[in-house]
């Protein structure tokens, strides 16, 4: 069972201080919306202002390695030079690539294409041509903290109606954002992303979301972007986790690659595009610690 913190015990949070001056008031509010029937962030997923420090070192590296792909991405290039480029800038910069070996993946970046949604597996074979969209998707361990973002390349001369969508879907991310913020819900998020995407015509990928980060890779909570106001998990400060809704051009249907067991693709060969920030939930709003 866990130990039940009287007053005048050291806080939960580590900061040394008496819980009653730290966050007797702080657990009392969230005790109040669970009672209320909402779902509420354990205190294992509540980052202390030392962990947050860390998480944004680590962004800074996956800011500066995504920064350095959109300097070198060009036509001709394949997506295993992606790679290398990512591995060796990372280890330069002190970190460590999240994806290399996690749970089997083989490579230090996921490069989806066009109509793949996700975890796209770099290859010597994939080279990028005019008019494609790739979605680079970066994470990094840096001094045991994780960061992960991911950011859209539009190759070339593309098609209006896939910039349309590239850019609408970083619009869902933006729209997302402004709704983070203490004591709301990441409901409120999930339901402007929804709204933004469906009202340009597009679907939001239902079985795939984004997830908390920071001492772990993947931690809760679980984050949809197909949800209402007013609902999933209460947002308070301390919470770190990533949005980065997947939106196609067609249907919301997907499947696995059968032969590497990774790369999701369009069910109906759709193109689909994706942004992801790390983000932090902070006393009066938000802060991005990596895009």
């Amino acid at each position: 069972m866990l130990k039940v913190l009287g007053r005048n015990d050291k806080c939960w949070c580590g900061s040394g201080k008496k819980y009653k001056t730290c966050h007797a008031e702080f657990d009392e509010k969230i005790k109040d919306y669970k009672r209320q029937g909402h779902i509420v962030p354990p205190h294992r997923i509540i980052k202390t202002k030392e962990q947050i420090d860390g998480i944004r070192e680590s962004g800074k590296i996956n800011i500066a390695v995504l920064d350095y792909v959109a300097a070198n991405i060009k036509a001709g290039i394949t997506t295993e030079e992606i790679d290398r480029m990512v591995y060796e800038k990372t280890t330069e910069l002190g970190g460590i690539p999240a994806p290399l070996n996690f749970e089997g993946f083989p490579k230090s970046v996921c490069t989806s294409i066009n109509n793949q949604v996700c975890h796209g597996i770099p290859s010597e074979e994939d080279v990028l041509e005019d008019g494609d969209i790739v979605n680079i998707d970066v994470s990094t361990i840096y001094k045991g903290y994780y960061s992960d973002s991911s950011r859209m390349f539009c190759i070339g001369q593309v098609e209006p109606e896939v910039q349309k969508l590239v850019d609408v879907t970083k619009e869902c991310v933006e729209l997302g954002l402004k709704e983070v913020k203490p004591w709301g819900f990441l409901g409120d998020m999930g339901q402007a992303v929804h709204e933004h995407a469906v009202k340009n015509g597009y679907s939001v990928v239902v079985d795939i979301g984004g997830h908390g980060v920071g001492l772990e890779f993947h931690e809760e909570p679980y984050v949809s972007y197909v949800t209402a106001r007013g609902t999933e998990m209460l947002l308070v400060p301390g919470m770190v986790f990533t949005i980065e809704p997947m939106i196609n051009m067609g249907s919301e249907e997907v499947f696995v690659d059968d032969g590497n067991g990774w790369t999701v693709y369009t069910e109906d060969d759709s193109m689909s595009a994706q942004w992801e920030v790390t983000v932090a939930v902070t006393e009066d709003g938000y802060e991005i610690l990596a895009y």
